[in-house]
């Protein structure tokens, strides 16, 4: 694995602030039933690492602390940790939205066959991984067999009521490219998504959300071991969009890693940079809550021009 940060140390990206803090996002583990190319957090079966119990209430308070009206669970694939229901439930209990970022297969893995349920009882809102609506892409990127598991998976949640019209039960849908291309328009892409899911498997979702890949991690050691690193980061930089800066993630978020402690954004979690309002050292969860991180500095990176290339690119879509 190539490392890609001491390439994206030096940048000229424009210096930004926090603004009011919305969303915890939370890594419970980066164990995955996948192994997908384009992966930013390096996630494989054979990872080990996983939020304990003991993590997982630190966070609990924290939610309780800073009044955050939202909890984002990623991977990994977030369901694998065996305090995730815990979570879950806690986080409802607080009256939090909870977001759950399923790869979707994960819902066939032994003892998750009432996952669904799970998360339809507890309105736990979805934003699923399916990067294409083409059997071969899908399964190209993402491992043999993973389209057909995840159109079953996606027929199971609509049959619960996710995505359906009418019905509260949230069903997201997300886009990653192949390689190392902008993602298209987010608006015409899901509207061919929708047809396309609709006409040939009976699928309906809410909305899709198309992100760029980041040149981090596995995506990122990739291009480097094809040559294709600073062809890439010279695209996302001539793509820059100033009018993306006040909208991205890092703005009214926090990402917290599996130990505990927090950064500014997942992909900053994932590179090792440390929260830009406390710098160094890293600061843990349990003592966030002596932070004020309104109109503290973001760490910034190379890679952030990833979050403002095109239409802009963020854990909830285009940001333009």
């Amino acid at each position: 694995m190539h490392a890609t940060l001491p390439l994206l140390e030096v940048t000229d990206f424009p210096l930004i602030d926090r603004a009011r803090l919305d969303t915890v996002q939370v890594n419970l583990g980066y164990r995955c039933n996948q192994q997908c190319l384009h992966c930013h957090v390096n996630a494989s079966p054979k990872r080990k690492e996983m939020m304990t119990r003991e993590t997982v209430d630190q966070v609990l308070d924290y939610l309780r602390a800073s009044g955050a009206k939202s909890l984002d669970l990623t991977g990994g694939a977030p369901e694998l940790n065996m305090n995730f229901r815990y979570l879950v439930q806690q986080a409802r209990a607080l009256e939090v939205q909870v977001i759950d970022r399923c790869n979707l297969t994960v819902l066939f893995e032994p003892g998750q066959s009432d996952l669904a349920e799970f998360l339809a009882q507890h309105d736990v809102e979805i934003t699923a991984s399916l990067p294409c609506y083409l059997e071969d892409n899908v399964n190209q990127q993402r491992g043999s067999g993973v389209f057909k598991s995840s159109i079953l998976a996606l027929r199971k949640l609509n049959a619960l009521g996710y995505g359906q019209a009418g019905n509260p039960l949230t069903l997201n849908l997300v886009y990653n490219p192949q390689g190392a291309t902008l993602p298209p328009d987010q608006v015409g892409l899901e509207q061919d998504y929708k047809k396309q899911l609709g006409a040939q498997h009976g699928i309906v979702f809410n909305h899709l959300y198309a992100l760029a890949n980041m040149p981090i991690q596995r995506f990122g050691s990739t291009l480097i071991s094809h040559g294709g690193f600073q062809d890439y980061m010279a695209l996302l930089r001539s793509a820059h969009n100033p009018a993306a800066l006040n909208n991205v993630m890092c703005r009214s978020l926090i990402s917290v890693d599996w130990r505990g402690y927090v950064y500014d954004c997942d992909f900053n979690q994932m590179l090792g940079v440390s929260l830009g309002a406390v710098q160094s050292p890293r600061i843990h969860i349990k003592k966030l809550a002596e932070v004020n991180l309104s109109n503290k500095p973001i760490a910034i990176r190379d890679h952030c021009y990833g979050c403002t290339a095109g239409q802009g690119s963020s854990c909830g879509g285009a940001l333009l």
